[in-house]
């Protein structure tokens, strides 16, 4: 068990992360207190660096990419990576973390916490400074830090995994039960859809208009009337979808001409995401056919679309999966797999060539203001992640 001033410590860790403005594209501050963590246990500033990820990731102006570091071993073995994600959703801007019981809540209604993943960054950071500072033997070790998680795994999509030393384990935190390895995640697709439709005075001759509001409306009910908005389940398909953002219209008097929507499909089958994806496709292209002016003129559908992350399952047999099971079952824990239904920097980590498990810190209630950190799982993932930066875990 960690002792005391672990705990104090790793506790201080987390809420000073947890403190730090850093959404999607912000990351830099965060990057900064990482950064001096590791040099105040004595690593040198050449084994830390920075990719360029963030020149490719969809945030303009981003302020950092992803945080490599490689700190060689006291002994040789296979090369382990440690990870966790900097970025948090936007809610969580300005949270004041509080302890309460043994949870870390907010301290204002109007904020997350930001737990999702300061608590997996502290994670790693704490099993990291903790073997040098304690000069704890060790194999070879590589820490990522990603950036821009949140937004559709940007960061680790364009992640320069040459800079990662080819790591032979991978662990990721990002998640609750400590005890559970996520080694599989969905896929995700997300999409603008663009109609174009013509304006005209609402009280003057609205019928020489074509409403893409109301296109976007036909759409929407024809949609829903499948089943395909929400969760879906149905024989040949299963997943989730959801119309996350409509922008459009000017004014009351004047018949919209133009609404963009945003919208995302969820699916644990590559296939499943292609077939969702066209009948949304088939439904606006529909709708705009019904919906014509006096003239028989109909608006204009664009689709813009990318799969942003593509569903994954590793071998439960896979050396990262059963060396994170070795350590839980040491430490007196009931190590269990799942398959996320969100999706993971693990997820693009796999098209790389690396699978990695993923571990949970203590998270719930993520993305919502009722965030909270279980602080006893905390604990146990700090444990858990020290282990396995020490090399006591290992593939069976």
């Amino acid at each position: 068990m960690l002792s005391h001033t672990q705990k104090d410590r790793a506790l201080r860790l987390v809420q000073d992360l947890m403190a730090i403005p850093g959404a999607s594209g912000e990351e830099a501050e965060v990057a900064a207190k990482v950064r001096r963590e590791l040099q105040a246990v004595g690593v040198p500033d050449e084994d830390i660096t920075h990719d360029t990820a963030h020149q490719r990731c969809p945030v303009l102006q981003s302020t950092t990419g992803n945080l490599i570091v490689s700190l060689p071993g006291s002994y040789e073995a296979p090369r382990r990576l440690l990870m966790a994600h900097m970025d948090t959703v936007p809610i969580c801007v300005g949270a004041r973390p509080m302890l309460q019981d043994d949870m870390l809540i907010p301290q204002d209604d109007h904020t997350g916490l930001g737990a999702d993943d300061r608590a997996g960054v502290a994670t790693v950071l704490f099993a990291a400074t903790e073997v040098l500072a304690q000069k704890i033997p060790h194999g070879p070790l590589t820490l990522l830090f990603t950036v821009q998680e949140e937004i559709g795994l940007q960061g680790t999509r364009y992640l320069e995994v040459d800079k990662l030393g080819n790591p032979e384990l991978a662990f990721n935190w990002d998640g609750g039960d400590p005890a559970k390895l996520t080694i599989g995640a969905i896929g995700g697709y997300r999409m603008t859809i663009d109609i174009h439709g013509l304006a005209s005075h609402a009280g003057v001759a609205p019928e020489k208009g074509i409403n893409a509001i109301t296109v976007a409306g036909v759409a929407i009910n024809s949609l829903h009337g499948q089943g395909l908005l929400g969760k879906i389940s149905q024989e040949e398909l299963t997943g989730t979808s959801n119309i996350g953002v409509i922008q459009g219209g000017n004014a009351t008097n004047v018949v919209a001409d133009h609404v963009q929507l945003r919208a995302e499909v969820r699916s644990h089958q590559k296939e499943t995401i292609e077939i969702l994806v066209d009948r949304f496709q088939q439904a606006f292209r529909q709708a705009a056919e019904e919906v014509r002016n006096s003239s028989s003129h109909r608006a204009d559908v664009n689709f813009d679309g990318d799969l942003n992350y593509e569903p994954f399952v590793m071998s439960p047999e896979s050396p990262s999966v059963q060396a994170a099971g070795d350590v839980l079952s040491r430490l007196g824990l009931s190590p269990f797999n799942t398959i996320a239904n969100g999706g993971l920097d693990a997820n693009w980590l796999y098209r790389h060539g690396i699978s990695a498990v993923s571990l949970g810190c203590g998270q719930h209630n993520q993305h919502m203001t009722s965030e909270m950190l279980d602080i006893e799982q905390f604990y146990t993932a700090c444990e858990v992640a020290l282990h396995i930066a020490s090399g006591k875990g290992s593939a069976k």
